[in-house]
This record gives C-alpha cells, sequence and structure tokens, in this order.
C-alpha cells in the first residue's frame, strides 16, 4: 500500500510551517501553486493506487497491485513525488528563512500522524502493520536534509546517487535486525502495507533539494510563483495539496469503509 501526505508549497502565511510532504510556509511571500498542484496530482494518483489496493483486498477486483511491475513502479514513483517535494519546499522555506517553532510544531504534527498509523495498521493488519511508512520517511528525511541546505547542488546530487545505491552495496545481515529495518539496508524486505526505508528513498529527497536549487539558480522559481492554476482540476489540485495530510489520513479508512459495505452487500 502505498501512502503519501500533505500541505502545501507556497509562501502566502505570515509563519513558516513544515507540511507532511516536506513543505513550508513562507513569510510575505506568495504561494507556489505549481508545487500544491504536484503535491495535489501526486494525491490523485495515490487514492487511485490505495483503491485498486482496496478492491483486491476485498476480492472485489482482482487487480495485482503488489506483484504486477506497472503497478509496483506505479506506487514507488508516487512515494519518489511525495519525498522529492520535501526537498523542494526545504529549499522554499530556506530562501526565505526558516522558523523553527513553526518547523517543530508541524514536524510533531507528522510524528504524530506516523504513530496513529503505525498503531491502526497494527491492529488492522497486524501481519504487515506500517512501521515505517511515508510520514515516517518524511518526518525524518525533513530533519536529515537540513544538513544539506548549503552544499552545492552538484554534490547533493552525487550523494543522493550514493543513497540510491546503497542497499546494492551495503546491505547485509547485520541491517536485519528489527531495530534497524528503518535504514533499508537488510537483506530482505519486511512484510508492511507501506516501507519506505532511509535508503534509497532519502536520495528522492537530496534529488528534490538539489533540483530546486538549481530551479532558483536560474531564475526559474520567481516565475513558478507568478503562475497561478486557471482550471478547475489545476485548482482542485493545489487546493488537495496545500491539505494533503487530512486527505491523507482520512480517505484510505473512508475507502476501506465504503468498499468493505460494497463487499458485505455482495457476498
Amino acid at each position: 500500500m502505498t501512502n503519501g501526505p500533505d500541505d502545501t508549497g507556497a509562501e502566502r502565511t505570515t509563519v513558516p510551517e513544515v507540511a507532511p510532504a516536506g513543505e513550508y510556509r513562507q513569510p510575505s511571500r506568495r504561494r507556489v501553486e505549481a508545487v500544491d498542484m504536484a503535491r495535489g496530482t501526486a494525491l490523485a494518483a495515490m487514492a487511485v493506487y490505495h483503491f485498486s489496493w482496496d478492491l483486491s483486498f476485498y476480492g472485489l477486483a482482482d487487480i495485482p497491485v503488489t506483484s504486477a511491475p506497472g503497478w509496483i513502479i506505479f506506487a514507488r514513483l508516487i512515494a519518489g513525488s511525495f519525498l522529492a517535494l520535501v526537498g523542494v519546499s526545504l529549499v522554499l522555506a530556506a530562501r526565505g528563512g526558516i522558523n523553527w517553532r513553526g518547523y517543530l510544531k508541524r514536524l510533531a504534527q507528522i510524528v504524530a500522524a506516523a504513530a496513529a498509523i503505525t498503531v491502526a495498521t497494527w491492529f488492522a493488519f497486524p501481519a504487515t502493520y506500517i512501521f515505517f511508512g511515508i510520514l515516517h520517511a518524511i518526518a525524518l528525511f525533513s530533519v536529515l536534509a537540513l544538513a544539506f541546505l548549503r552544499l552545492p547542488a552538484v554534490l547533493t546530487l552525487a550523494i543522493a546517487a550514493l543513497a540510491f545505491a546503497a542497499p546494492s552495496f551495503v546491505s547485509g545481515p547485520f541491517f536485519d535486525r528489527p531495530g534497524l529495518l528503518w535504514t533499508g539496508l537488510g537483506t530482505y524486505f519486511p512484510p508492511s502495507n507501506d516501507y519506505v526505508p532511509l535508503f534509497p528513498w532519502f536520495g528522492a529527497t537530496l534529488t528534490g533539494l538539489a533540483l530546486a536549487k538549481l530551479t532558483d539558480r536560474a531564475g526559474l522559481r520567481d516565475r513558478l510563483a507568478g503562475w497561478r492554476p486557471d482550471t478547475a482540476l489545476a485548482r482542485l489540485a493545489s487546493f488537495a495539496g496545500r491539505h494533503s495530510l487530512v486527505i491523507y489520513l482520512a480517505h484510505q479508512p473512508l475507502l476501506l469503509a465504503l468498499l468493505g459495505g460494497v463487499a458485505w452487500v455482495v457476498r
């Protein structure tokens, strides 16, 4: 089950906040609604994946969402999109200065939401509960990526490449211990409905951070900040992107309840 999260992208508020998808609100700047729309689009893709997963889970349709290569790639692209936006958002925040009080408050909300997901899935899916999913990754990566904000973009991309490659060269039985599975360096893929470990996924956040730096340096950031969605669908995606944590937390329970009711009726 692929997941993905929240809130923002551009700057319109007076207090910067970190969003689940790594977005920060900056003071006295316009929101970069292109980032909101990108996040909203990723949310829509996530909802499609989850709807298909739920259909398969209840036996309402034979959809190989966890085994077919196309579905696996689709799920990874969704997760990668959210994680890349963590890096993009950090660059946006750093340009105006990060409000640490707002940052820590929002980070605490993400950590609390991740813990809630772990507890809920422990009871709902005990054999495949989510112990380190997308929200857990976003919380950790939002902290780790701060150390890379001042590095040159090219060096950040090089480190991102190392992060992507790490599971192929550094993995070993030592990391199979339950307390180290979050690293992604073990020798097996642990059973979980959403598993987004540090390696290779931190590479996606670093890539987003580096690309945002390059975009800023090229002067494209201000042009993006001036863009506004001009269709109903684009405005809807932008709205969803600004509130993605709430949508993320609510949509899957609603889908499971709805399709569970359908499954009960047709059986």
